[in-house]
């Protein structure tokens, strides 16, 4: 009954983590509206199977690094749900217009993160304040390592987008923790979703040899869990942070990982789990 007559806007859902979220709202009754920049048939396919789950909602398209484009996507979110319950921040450009490394990276590279991560949640809770009533879920999608790892190099700028992101999340909790409105982050750890552009991700927009390399590194047991993740599995973090009984929990940052996050890559992986 919590999610009656509740509406969600998950940015980015016309594909992978963003779809599964929005797939998983709509499995409770949640009116969702799915946010597309460029696939305009994939947030179209996604809006069907919110339908075929008994929900509803629209589709919405905006290019979230630009502050006017989410100027309108808050406007058409409004006019069509007149409130927002549940809004979760996922959106992310495509690999080739961030990805590269520091000593690399051009100007645009760099705007392109900032923009379309910290820039846009910014922007974005703004709206938000006047749009979401008390008691409100704000979750975004974030990739905690950034703030403490520079390993992997072409990474850079969105790692410092993350980064930022994390640190709004906290700021912003604090700002709207009197309404009863929570905001924490999700960090996923190495999602493998499935082998098509619409699920794939960011692993399996790279190399073969480097996704099969990738999933026999954390099935060997740097995830403790030996399994990659799934958008799913985010999901249903995402609906954890949404429910009455989280009411409590505010300004964190959710490690949905199996594990890999608390391993030490100090000590061989034979020493650390004791074989």
């Amino acid at each position: 009954m919590f999610f009656t007559n509740r509406f969600a806007l998950v940015t980015g859902s016309s594909r992978g983590i963003g779809r599964a979220i929005a797939l998983k709202l709509a499995e409770q009754g949640v009116q969702v509206a799915v946010h597309y920049y460029q696939n305009q048939a994939a947030a179209h396919d996604t809006l069907l199977q919110i339908q075929q789950r008994g929900a509803d909602g629209f589709v919405v398209q905006a290019d979230v690094s630009q502050s006017e484009a989410i100027d309108r996507l808050f406007s058409q979110v409004q006019d069509k749900f007149g409130k927002l319950d549940i809004f979760v921040s996922n959106a992310r450009p495509d690999l080739p217009l961030f990805y590269q490394s520091p000593l690399e990276m051009s100007l645009d590279h760099w705007r392109t993160a900032i923009d379309s991560q910290a820039q846009a949640f910014l922007l974005s809770v703004q709206k938000i304040a006047d749009l979401m009533p008390d008691g409100g879920r704000i979750v975004t999608i974030t990739y905690a390592p950034s703030g403490r790892t520079g390993s992997w190099q072409p990474w850079a700028a969105m790692g410092t987008a993350k980064a930022a992101l994390d640190s709004l999340c906290r700021y912003f909790a604090v700002a709207l923790a009197p309404r009863g409105i929570t905001v924490n982050g999700i960090s996923p750890g190495c999602i493998f979703g499935e082998p098509n552009p619409i699920e794939g991700g960011v692993l399996r927009s790279l190399p073969s040899e480097i996704q099969e390399a990738t999933q026999k590194w954390h099935e060997s047991g740097w995830t403790p869990m030996r399994r990659l993740g799934t958008p799913e599995d985010v999901a249903n973090a995402v609906m954890l942070l949404c429910s009455p009984e989280a009411s409590f929990i505010t300004g964190q940052i959710l490690h949905v990982d199996g594990g890999a996050s608390i391993i030490d890559t100090v000590y061989p992986l034979d020493i650390q789990l004791g074989r």
